[in-house]
C-alpha cells in the first residue's frame, strides 16, 4: 500500500498477495482521482452559489490545483513507501490550509483573518480524507488526519498571534451587544473562536483514526481473501471446478479415511522411451506439456480429479473426494474424449511433420481407500485394487480375456473400437 511505510511482512505473505494489493492500490488510486474530480466539480458549482462574485475564481483556482495534484498522486503512487506520493499528499493539505486561511486576493472586502474561520471551510478537509481511504494505506490515512490537525493548529495560532486586528469592529460588537457578554465573545470579528477550532481538530482526528483502523481492517481482509484465492487456485490445479466448490465449502473434507467406490483412469504415451531416444530434450518436454494439457483438460471437463502426473502419463479419479451417481460414466466419457483429443492433436502434428502420439488408457470402477498420508507434508491418496487394475489395463491392448497381475480371478476387459 502507498503511504508512510510498507505493510509488515506478515501482512504480505506471498507474491500472489502482493499482486492483489498492487491491483487494489491501482484501482483505488484511479477511483480516488475520479472521485476527487467529481467532488471538485460539484464544489466549484456550489461555490458560485455561495460566493456569487468574481472573487470565486480564486477558490476555483485552488480546486483546479487540487484536481491536478490528485492526478499527479495517481501517477507516482505505488505499493510500499513512496516519498513523492507523500510529498504530494502534504502539498494537498498545504494548498487547502493556505487557501482557507489567507485572504482572497480577488476580494475587495478587507475583513479580519479571523473571519475566515467563521465560514466553516474546515469541513472540506473531510473530502480529502474520505478520498484518501480509497487509495492509501491506513498509516497514510491517519497521517492525513495528523498533518491536517497540525497545519490547522499552526494556522490558527498564526492568525491569533500575528494577524492585525480591527479594533473598531470589536468596539462596535461590544457596543451592540453590551447586555450579552457571552454573545460578544462569539460574534467578535477579531476572535478566532478557539474552542470551536479545537473541537474541529479533535473531531477530525477521531474520524481520521476511525477511517485508518477501518482501512487497516479492509487490508487484512484483502490479504486473507488473496490467500483464500491462492488456495483455491492451487486446488483448481488438481480438482474440477465443482470439486473445488465442494472443498471450499467444507471443513477438512479430505482428512477422513474411508472406503469408497470410485472410477480410476490411467493414461500414458505408448513407447515413450523410443519416442525420446533421438529427439531434442526441449521437443520432448514440449510434447509432454501438450499431452498433459490436453489430458488434464478432459479430466476436469468430465468432473474428474487429477491425482498425479506419472512422467509420460497421469492418473485421474472420478468420485473423489465426493462420490456421485455418474462417476463411472464420467470416466468412460473422459476416456473417449481423450482419444478424440489425441486424434485432433495428431492431425496437427502430421501437418507440422511431427510423429503421431499413441496413448494407452485404462479405466476401472471399484473400491478404493481414500485419505491423507504423510507426516509433515500431507498428500491426498487413493489406493487399492481399483487403482492397480486401472494401471494394468492402461498397458493392455485389444485382447478380450487376460489375467490381471494381482487379481486372482479372470477379468473381462472391454475395449473401445
Amino acid at each position: 500500500m502507498a503511504g508512510l511505510d510498507p505493510e509488515p511482512a506478515e501482512a504480505m505473505p506471498s507474491k500472489y498477495t502482493e499482486a492483489a494489493l498492487l491491483r487494489h492500490k491501482r484501482e483505488g488510486l484511479e477511483l480516488a482521482v475520479r472521485a476527487r474530480w467529481v467532488a471538485m466539480a460539484v464544489i466549484a458549482i456550489f461555490m458560485v452559489y455561495v460566493i456569487p462574485h468574481w472573487e470565486v475564481l480564486y477558490y476555483h483556482g485552488i480546486l483546479a490545483l487540487l484536481a491536478l495534484n490528485g492526478w499527479l498522486i495517481q501517477r507516482v503512487g505505488r505499493v510500499g513507501q513512496s516519498r513523492a506520493e507523500l510529498g504530494l499528499i502534504f502539498a494537498d493539505l498545504a494548498i487547502m490550509t493556505l487557501g482557507m486561511v489567507l485572504p482572497n486576493p480577488l476580494s475587495e472586502d478587507s475583513l479580519p483573518l479571523a473571519m475566515q474561520y467563521r465560514y466553516g471551510n474546515f469541513i472540506y478537509f473531510f473530502v480529502l480524507l474520505a478520498a484518501g481511504t480509497l487509495a492509501f494505506s491506513w498509516r497514510t490515512v491517519i497521517a492525513i488526519g495528523t498533518w491536517t490537525a497540525a497545519m490547522w493548529t499552526v494556522a490558527l495560532i498564526g492568525v491569533w498571534w500575528l494577524a492585525p486586528p480591527f479594533p473598531d469592529l470589536t468596539a462596535a460588537s461590544q457596543h451592540a451587544f453590551a447586555d450579552y457578554p457571552e454573545l460578544i465573545s462569539e460574534l467578535d470579528p477579531n476572535a478566532v473562536q478557539m474552542r470551536l477550532r479545537i473541537q474541529e481538530i479533535v473531531v477530525f482526528l477521531i474520524v481520521a483514526v476511525t477511517l485508518g483502523v477501518s482501512a487497516r481492517r479492509f487490508n487484512r481482509l484483502l490479504v486473507d481473501n488473496a490467500a483464500l484465492e491462492r488456495e483455491r487456485a492451487n486446488l483448481s490445479r488438481y480438482f474440477s471446478p465443482n470439486v473445488v466448490d465442494e472443498l471450499s465449502q467444507n471443513d477438512e473434507p479430505l482428512k477422513q479415511v474411508r472406503r469408497q467406490d470410485i472410477a480410476v483412469l490411467f493414461v500414458d504415451i505408448i513407447n515413450f522411451t523410443r519416442f525420446t531416444a533421438d529427439r531434442d530434450p526441449y521437443h520432448v518436454i514440449e510434447a509432454l506439456r501438450g499431452f498433459h494439457a490436453r489430458m488434464e483438460a478432459e479430466v476436469f471437463r468430465h468432473n474428474g480429479t487429477l491425482d498425479k502426473y506419472l512422467g509420460d502419463g497421469l492418473m485421474a479419479t472420478f468420485g473423489t473426494p465426493v462420490a456421485g451417481e455418474t462417476d463411472a460414466t464420467n470416466a468412460l466419457d473422459c476416456a473417449r474424449a481423450m482419444i478424440r483429443a489425441i486424434d485432433r492433436w495428431n492431425l496437427e502434428r502430421r501437418r507440422m511433420g511431427e510423429p503421431e502420439i499413441r496413448a494407452g488408457i485404462g479405466v476401472h470402477y471399484g473400491t478404493a481407500v481414500l485419505g491423507d498420508i504423510g507426516a509433515n507434508r500431507l498428500e491426498f491418496a487413493v489406493i487399492g485394487t481399483a487403482v492397480n487394475v486401472a494401471s494394468r489395463l492402461a498397458g493392455f491392448s485389444r485382447h478380450p480375456d487376460q489375467t490381471v497381475r494381482g487379481i486372482a480371478e479372470t477379468m473381462t476387459i472391454w475395449t473401445l473400437d
